[in-house]
């Protein structure tokens, strides 16, 4: 009862302490930065600041908020077009074909996912340089669509549930190499083609650093890195940049719930395509 009892303890206080960062940024739009930092943090404002805020960041640098938004879009969906027709193609290969080199590749690819994305950086950002795409969309799009992540997860699932058996079923049936894989394996493989579909576009939707470095203009920026330029234009976090602008603390919390809405509603519509995807490979005929 007392080990019960302590683990309980344990997590409220986890609980806690995530649940209030949360409560507080969905609170602080409706409160001046006045009352952010005078009065009860988690107290509820009133919706005329919610629409002053709104209406202060809308008119950040023209509206530029929801260009930013439309870069992290196409940059995201861009890049994840090209990642699955990569990725799903190379696990399928590696799962169910053999060729020279396989286990190598296979090994090289384990050692790319757990290799840190800023480690990359620097090498992607001289090649980029070398062929002149600083500064574009494909300086964004490419990196991003480079995904060995999902290549592995791809690789799980055709290595241990597809069976064999359909494979070898559709060949005798006069199936070619392609239409086996387009016909008969890929339609089985769309809960996990949905899983690494629903990972690469939140990592690429989150990404920061990359495009920090290789873009020039605020126009090109994706919102990650447009919240870092709001941020430097917040009185609080730099009273000289910021001086003259209405950018507040409210109204840097709701730009960064405006970021996090288009993935939050991504994930509660596809919570049941993620759950059979994590299933995927679990079990084997």
């Amino acid at each position: 009862m007392v080990r019960g009892l302590g683990k309980s303890l344990v997590l409220a206080i986890l609980t806690v302490f995530f649940v209030l960062p949360v409560l507080w940024l969905l609170l602080a739009p409706t409160k001046t930065a006045f009352d952010l930092q005078h009065h009860n943090p988690l107290s509820f404002g009133s919706f005329h600041q919610v629409a002053t805020a709104w209406r202060h960041l809308t008119a950040f640098q023209d509206g530029v908020i929801w260009q930013w938004l439309r870069n992290s879009a196409v940059y995201s969906v861009g890049a994840l077009v090209l990642t699955l027709a990569t990725a799903v193609p190379a696990g399928y290969g590696l799962a169910l074909t053999r060729f020279q080199g396989r286990k190598l590749l296979l090994s090289v690819t384990l050692v790319v996912m757990i290799m840190p994305s800023a480690a990359l950086v620097l090498p992607i950002f001289l090649e980029l340089n070398l062929f002149h795409l600083i500064g574009t969309v494909w300086s964004i799009v490419l990196p991003f669509s480079f995904y060995p992540f999902g290549v592995y997860l791809v690789y799980i699932y055709f290595a241990t549930s597809l069976p064999r058996d359909i494979l070898a079923a559709a060949r005798i049936d006069g199936c070619s190499e392609w239409q086996v894989f387009s016909r008969v394996a890929l339609p089985l493989a769309r809960p996990v083609v949905g899983l690494v579909a629903f990972f690469s576009f939140v990592g690429n939707w989150n990404n920061f650093f990359l495009p920090y470095l290789v873009l020039p203009s605020s126009s090109q920026f994706p919102i990650q890195v447009g919240l870092n330029q709001l941020l430097s234009s917040t009185p609080s976090f730099n009273p000289v940049a910021g001086k003259g602008l209405d950018i507040t603390s409210p109204e840097l919390a709701l730009a960064i719930l405006i970021a996090v809405l288009p993935v939050l509603v991504l994930f509660l519509f596809s919570q049941r395509a993620l759950v059979s995807g994590m299933l995927a490979g679990s079990t084997k005929e």
